[in-house]
């Protein structure tokens, strides 16, 4: 079969991550923080004091990307990371308070999208994931 451009699954699922992406940071304000940096400090509140390297692991996200937003979040102070080899980070209170801040604020984003995709959009979600791993 010949595609087209439209046809590009991996272009189609990106679009759809930032509309949902646009939805989620309506809802962030002024906190100052991308999508990236918000799932990885929810990781850590759920994880606690972890590798580095699985952070990466359980958001599938790239080394660079993990390494590049852990040194923004390090810098904000919202998390800290030890200087071992396989460094291993972990949210500082500071980070702790803005995860409590921004919990309510992404369940009102979640809310928006689930109610917009109703139940049969997020069964698809789950066959898509299940099918792509």
């Amino acid at each position: 079969m010949k595609y087209q451009l439209e046809h590009c699954v991996g272009s189609r699922l990106r679009r759809l991550s930032r509309i949902a992406d646009g939805h989620i940071r309506s809802f962030l304000g002024d906190h100052k923080i991308t999508e990236n940096q918000m799932t990885i400090l929810f990781t850590l509140h759920e994880l606690g004091k972890v590798e580095q390297g699985k952070v990466g692991e359980v958001l599938c996200l790239e080394r660079s990307t993990v390494s590049r937003n852990i040194k923004l979040l390090e810098k904000q102070g919202l998390i800290i990371r030890t200087a071992d080899y396989r460094p291993q980070v972990a949210l500082t209170d500071s980070g702790m308070d803005l995860v409590k801040i921004l919990i309510p604020e992404w369940e009102k984003a979640m809310d928006l999208l689930v109610d917009q995709l109703q139940e049969q959009g997020m069964d698809s979600i789950k066959v898509l994931e299940s099918r792509m791993k």
